[in-house]
């Protein structure tokens, strides 16, 4: 396989190994510790742009080749797929001749939530409807814009906000960031055409997200999520939901100190979540899944990218993860016991976790640099009496 179709992290090992020199050499010649350049090597940290400009250069590798976002290395590996959803995200609709009525494409969007949250194969499911979804609600919306009805084009409004929220999770997943930012701006600006106060910090939300996708923007992810969540505070009329949505955004800046590798100031936050979350009680409200179980969700998160197996697991035990609506989160939380394993050189407990994935969310798992990457570690690694069982799980994501 060419180097261009793998993870960040297994371009900078491959160029390591091939150029005959060990972790240590490499990582006191770039002014990082050993264990540190070893967890970017496995997927399980994201360098800061220093560090990476650093790596290159003593790499000998093209700058770009390191600073390329690790989704959008897999788009190159997995089959183009989408190309569908992003001509009608790209195409200008015109109004539609005949109104769809708001509560029909609702109930189409909801459906297509629910698809999105539970499906083992939602990426097929997704291709197959957005197109059309997205045709209809721009033309409805198009059409409605001149008409006296402002009820039924609020409506319409509150669902375009809700689905393209669903396309900026879709979009950033496939790799297509430019289309993941394009989506989350429409969902904005639906949500402020509605005048929908929680939709609009949702929709802030969902930008956040995409923000954190992209290493260095960090610092602006918090920003964007911190100032909805302080507009919420001061025009939600909703309490139970607003506590709900404003829980979801602080933990956009819990994500964001982990990816800055503050694992303190992340700790820190969560600790400030938890009473909102206790308030809000298990839910999902705008599709968030805020409540106690994301919450610990995320508390894991911190450990297993700060290199603490041993903390990592200790908290994956008390999580039940049948309190959470959502199959990609569940799937989240199973990937980062197999990357706290990992980190304890466990394989064959890594290896079990990412076969019962791989039945879970088979689409997910094709899509995940951080599996992607498990995978080919234990290829490397595994005893021989599991070693087909990783040949072949590589195999079935095209990685041999």
């Amino acid at each position: 396989m060419d180097r261009p179709t793998l993870p960040v992290s297994e371009r900078i090992r491959q160029r390591r190994i091939e150029q005959g020199r060990t972790q240590a050499v490499v990582a006191g010649l770039c002014g990082i510790s050993t264990e540190y350049l070893s967890q970017i090597e496995r997927g399980l940290k994201t360098p800061a742009r220093a560090v990476m400009s650093r790596l290159a250069a003593e790499l000998q590798l093209p700058v770009a080749a390191l600073m390329t976002d690790a989704l959008d290395a897999v788009e190159a590996v997995v089959p183009a797929r989408g190309s569908q959803v992003a001509q009608a995200l790209l195409a200008h609709h015109r109004p539609s001749s005949e109104l769809l009525s708001a509560d029909s494409l609702r109930g189409r969007v909801e459906r297509l939530w629910r698809i999105w949250q539970s499906s083992p194969t939602r990426f097929t499911v997704a291709e197959s409807l957005l197109p059309d979804l997205i045709r209809d609600i721009e033309g409805t919306g198009r059409a409605l814009r001149t008409s006296a009805d402002a009820v039924e084009r609020r409506e319409v409004l509150r669902a375009a906000a809700d689905l393209y929220g669903l396309l900026r999770s879709y979009c950033r997943r496939i790799g297509r960031m430019d289309l993941a930012l394009m989506s989350a701006d429409r969902g904005l600006r639906a949500a402020e055409d509605a005048d929908d106060v929680l939709r609009i910090a949702a929709a802030h939300w969902n930008l956040g997200h995409v923000l954190l996708s992209q290493p260095g923007n960090e610092a602006d992810a918090i920003d964007v999520a911190m100032t909805a969540a302080a507009q919420l505070d001061r025009t939600a009329k909703d309490p139970t939901e607003a506590v709900a949505v404003k829980g979801a955004l602080e933990l956009i800046a819990v994500i964001a100190e982990t990816k800055s590798q503050r694992p303190w100031a992340a700790r820190e936050r969560l600790n400030s979540v938890l009473p909102l979350a206790k308030q809000a009680g298990e839910g999902n409200v705008l599709w968030t899944v805020f409540g106690p179980t994301n919450v610990q969700l995320h508390a894991l998160s911190v450990e297993m990218a700060n290199g603490d197996a041993r903390e990592g697991l200790r908290l994956a035990d008390q999580v039940d993860i049948s309190q959470i609506p959502s199959n990609e989160r569940t799937f989240t939380f199973g990937m980062e016991v197999a990357a706290c394993y990992d980190l304890r050189r466990d394989y064959a407990a890594v290896l079990v976790h990412l076969l019962e994935l791989e039945e879970l969310a088979p689409e997910d798992l094709e899509r995940s640099p951080l599996a992607r990457t498990l995978t080919m570690s234990l290829v490397r690694k595994a005893r021989p009496t599991y070693r087909r069982q990783a040949v072949a799980l590589a195999e079935r994501l095209e990685l041999l």
